[in-house]
């Protein structure tokens, strides 16, 4: 898909109502005058719904804060994308995992781009991911696994994680979110054949 279904809405002609939706993440209207902040298609569609931003924020950030680590919080998210064909996302947290701790090396076994070497607890994180995406479910070997280096909390975290961010894909692919300037897609190894 090469264009937006819902046509993102640019900065400056956002509502208070999506302004005051977004406070919950820190984001702030620019004083009268000064130049709106770069352009984020996500939050642009989201523009058009800013009743859906009001629920969605909180919860949203606290899956960023959440008890998982950064880590395994940016291991989620990069694996569940690629797998759901969630290229916006995919592309956005690839930088943000190299910040959360992930090498280069990590993001290509996750993207499937290179070989996995990951370590044991590492490992029954991606099964439980590839689970999850491929089955809906885990199986209770890896859920015995996964809760030996998690906490209930971390649990239940982690599989409302994978679950929102597949979600994600499946959206954000039929709203036709494009990717924002400046970002490089999918590699043509993808599935899905790369950026369109």
């Amino acid at each position: 898909m090469t264009e937006a279904r819902i046509p993102p809405i640019p900065t400056a002609d956002w509502s208070d109502e999506m302004w005051e939706a977004l406070s919950v993440i820190g984001a702030r209207r620019p004083e009268p005058g000064a130049a709106p902040g770069p352009s984020s298609n996500i939050l642009g569609i989201y523009a058009n719904h800013p009743p859906l931003v009001t629920g969605w924020m909180p919860f949203s950030a606290h899956l960023k804060h959440s008890a998982l680590s950064d880590r395994v919080r940016e291991m989620a998210i990069l694996r569940t994308t690629w797998l759901g064909g969630g290229e916006y996302e995919w592309a956005q947290h690839c930088r943000i995992a190299l910040g959360a701790g992930l090498s280069q090396a990590e993001i290509d076994a996750l993207s499937d781009l290179g070989p996995a070497t990951w370590s044991e607890g590492d490992a029954v994180i991606v099964r439980a991911i590839d689970e999850i995406c491929r089955t809906r479910n885990v199986s209770d070997d890896t859920w015995a696994r996964l809760a030996e280096q998690f906490d209930r909390p971390q649990l239940i975290d982690f599989v409302f994680l994978v679950s929102t961010y597949d979600m994600h894909c499946v959206a954000f692919n039929t709203l036709g979110l494009q990717l924002d300037d400046g970002l490089a897609g999918f590699p043509s190894a993808h599935p899905r054949g790369g950026a369109a």
